[in-house]
């Protein structure tokens, strides 16, 4: 098969790597890739917001299958064109993408479905979104309600904080945006990665990310400093609760509505006493949580995305090893704020590249003959193992031997389950 993959970062490695070892792929190609993901792949200039681009790409190389990584060419309607002119396509509509490109239309299918959330509200204009958090006091949750890579997501430990928030989004910090304030729910999050082809769900995996940007869990939120699979907190019996009563009701509730949803459904949860309570949808495998999955899955991969997308889910299950996965993001310093661009990064070609260690390239690219940084999140460590400790070891054993004086990264990734 000739397979495109949408997308350049430490994700679309991962799924590159690991779909490259199942002998049905012949011919992959990346667009637009990175230093890391020419290793494994074509890599190709491609504007991949662009309808007409992608379509055309896709019928002069002969694709077979296109896997779309990012949230924003599923936002931006990318698959439906695919769709449209016959192609086989991994990821969902333009209109069940809104599960993640609104935090509002989330909201309404899980009140619609009676999927338990946190309350929630939104809000037009700054004014009556301050006025609704001083009259809720904090802690309380901001979200700007659209595509903000990770960061439009503020717990307000106090008004104070919740307001300069709300002042951020309407400031246009994200672009034209409105703002959902939700309650603060206490607890201990997971995610949980369930694969769906409109009827079906497929549950592929679970894992705990590390979202703050320093160690105990310190500092401002990130798109993601680690994580790893899998996720203790997230029992068989627990993951029974939420297919039945968030997931499955979720995709019956889009079904009804004409927007049948196929890709994969990354449910951010949040556990507390044995309840488990959806804290938003992604409609794309996570970053840095795709890493974790693909070491664990390996080649399977290609074939479970097949079946998704040709709407034989009902007959597939997924092949687990009895082991643990860890990465460990490393990000540029200063990052989630400025940071400088183009520093080298030295050490790379001494890594082992196998199925226990592995080092993923999220924003790299070369430069007069080397790698360097091209992004807040960067490298991407990770290991596998028969236990937790040992992909911790594998995975922290890679960061020491990258000399990359710009860049930083949380020591205590997996500290929760250690």
């Amino acid at each position: 098969m000739n397979i495109l993959i949408l997308g350049g970062g430490g994700r679309e490695h991962a799924l590159a790597w690991a779909i490259r070892q199942n002998p049905k792929c012949d011919r992959l190609i990346v667009a637009p890739g990175n230093a890391g993901i020419a290793n494994v792949a074509e890599c190709a200039d491609l504007d991949i917001l662009s309808r007409a681009d992608v379509l055309e790409f896709a019928q002069e190389n002969a694709i077979d299958f296109v896997v779309i990584g990012p949230e924003a060419p599923l936002a931006a309607g990318v698959s439906d064109a695919l769709r449209d002119a016959g192609f086989l396509v991994f990821g969902p509509s333009q209109a069940a993408a809104q599960l993640e490109a609104s935090k509002a239309f989330t909201k309404e299918i899980c009140d619609a479905c009676g999927a338990p959330t946190a309350a929630w509200a939104r809000f037009t204009d700054a004014a009556s979104a301050r006025d609704y958090v001083t009259a809720q006091g904090g802690p309380i949750v901001v979200k700007a309600d659209g595509l903000a890579a990770g960061k439009g997501v503020t717990v307000a430990e106090t008004v104070a904080q919740a307001h300069e928030a709300i002042d951020a989004i309407f400031d246009g910090e994200f672009g034209e945006m409105s703002v959902v304030i939700e309650e603060f729910m206490a607890g201990e999050e997971a995610s949980f990665f369930i694969l769906c082809d409109g009827t079906d769900c497929l549950p592929i995996g679970t894992a705990q990310d590390h979202k703050r940007v320093g160690d105990g869990d310190t500092g401002p939120n990130t798109g993601g400093m680690g994580a790893y699979s899998p996720a203790p907190i997230l029992t068989e019996a627990l993951q029974d609760q939420v297919m039945a009563r968030i997931v499955r009701p979720t995709v019956a509730e889009m079904a009804a509505r004409g927007m049948p949803f196929q890709g994969v459904l990354y449910a951010g949860l949040m556990i507390d006493n044995g309840r488990a309570r959806l804290v938003e949808y992604n409609v794309r495998f996570g970053d840095p949580e795709c890493q974790v999955l693909m070491m664990r899955l390996g080649g399977q991969v290609l074939d479970l995305l097949l079946a998704c997308a040709e709407g034989r889910l009902a007959d597939m299950s997924v092949n687990w090893a009895d082991d643990h996965a860890l990465t460990v993001v490393m990000a540029s310093k200063g990052y989630p704020g400025s940071y400088r661009k183009g520093t080298p990064i030295s050490g790379l070609e001494g890594l082992s590249e196998t199925s226990f260690a592995m080092t993923f390239h999220a924003g790299t690219a070369t430069g007069n003959g080397q790698v360097i940084a091209t992004g807040g999140r960067v490298l991407a460590c990770t290991g596998r193992g028969a236990t937790l400790a040992e992909a911790h070891q594998r995975a922290y054993a890679q960061v020491d031997a990258i000399d990359w004086p710009e860049g930083f990264c949380r020591r205590d990734i997996g500290w929760r389950a250690l």
